[in-house]
């Protein structure tokens, strides 16, 4: 399977194209930043596809971070993912960020589960634990950052992984043993999103934002009229 990996989640504008088959990367690109992804994407994906040598008619598969992340973000992600793959008539898939910080770690942790953390601002993260197998021991969730390194610790000693690493490890529980590793990265990398994308089941649902929790801003139209200018 050859599948091109879109992520505009968080920090960073990335795409790869996979091969699964040979089980390499054919080509990659991500570039740091926190804001411009809509102008960046196209033209990064169009470098990646030149590369890999490939048209998007070549491709089996499109795959893109849900989130949780940015909301302007996943917008841009998404509706690139959906618009490449109706003009290519190809299946899309989406992939859990959180997931995906969590997939470089799985298989060598001897046993221990792995947290990733993202930072939801104003003391709150999303966050998830999978054991050591990938089973979810919790699922993606907002949580207020206590109760999240309370769930956390109660798991064990795990590896943290995620832009909100540091934070919640700082707000670790005195009593409980330490995380045994931490990996405080921005963004996932573009590889394990296209690894993930690659294994993913095709459901046939539109892609949809996973925001796990609501806009901060509302439409005026929602708020009561006493509220309103």
């Amino acid at each position: 399977m050859r599948l091109l990996a879109i992520d505009t989640a968080l920090a960073a504008c990335a795409a790869a194209v996979f091969d699964s088959d040979l089980g390499s990367m054919l080509a990659q690109e991500s570039r740091a930043m926190q804001r411009g992804h809509a102008e960046a994407l196209i033209p990064l994906i169009g470098r990646v596809m030149d590369r890999a040598g490939l048209s998007f008619s070549e491709l089996d598969r499109v795959a893109v971070t849900l989130g949780p992340g940015s909301f302007t973000g996943l917008r841009v992600g998404i509706a690139a993912a959906r618009g490449i793959a109706l003009a290519a008539n190809k299946p899309a898939v989406g992939v859990s960020t959180l997931s995906a910080y969590a997939a470089p770690h799985i298989a060598g942790l001897n046993g221990q589960p792995v947290v990733s953390a993202i930072d939801a601002r104003h003391e709150h993260v999303y966050v998830q634990i999978v054991g050591a197998d990938g089973r979810a021991l919790v699922a993606p969730r907002f949580a207020a950052l206590h109760e999240a390194a309370q769930r956390a610790a109660a798991s064990g000693s795990p590896l943290v992984a995620g832009n909100a690493a540091q934070i919640l490890t700082a707000a670790w529980p005195a009593e409980e043993p330490a995380p045994s590793a931490i990996d405080q990265r921005e963004s996932p990398d573009i590889a394990s999103i296209a690894v993930l994308g690659a294994a993913a089941e095709e459901t046939g649902a539109d892609l949809k934002p996973l925001y796990l929790r609501a806009p901060d801003a509302r439409a005026a139209d929602a708020l009561p009229l006493r509220h309103r200018c």
